[in-house]
């Protein structure tokens, strides 16, 4: 089981900037990726922006691209989220993810979530 803790969320102006951090406890050795993703109500839940554990690539949703960075610090086990440039189309609950298995099966990777941090963007 793994568990994980968001925090950083709340109001922000558009133009400006918040940064999501999340960490994890609890079964970590077999994480091969954390990220983020985001969900309006009535909406699926989308992809922010990923990172593989051990490699540190990453990837991200279109409409991020360019404007949000995700990275991670392995030693504490934390993934952050730095957004800018918002705009109110990024408002959501933001979610934060960790995928763990085998690194050679990756279609049989569980999915770990946390509890969700809201962020509102205002006009």
């Amino acid at each position: 089981q793994v568990q994980l803790v968001e925090s950083g969320g709340g109001l922000v102006q558009a133009g400006g900037s918040l940064t999501l951090s999340c960490v994890a406890s609890g079964s970590l050795t077999g994480i091969q990726v954390m990220g983020w993703y985001r969900q309006i109500s009535g909406k699926a839940r989308d992809l922010v922006a990923v990172i593989d554990w051990s490699g540190s690539s990453t990837n991200y949703g279109d409409s991020v691209k360019g404007r949000f960075t995700i990275s991670r610090n392995a030693a504490q086990n934390k993934v952050y989220l730095r957004m800018n440039n918002m705009t109110p189309e990024d408002t959501a609950v933001y979610y934060c993810n960790a995928a763990t298995g085998s690194r050679s099966h990756p279609d049989w990777w569980t999915d770990y979530w946390g509890q969700g941090t809201q962020v509102t963007v205002s006009a």
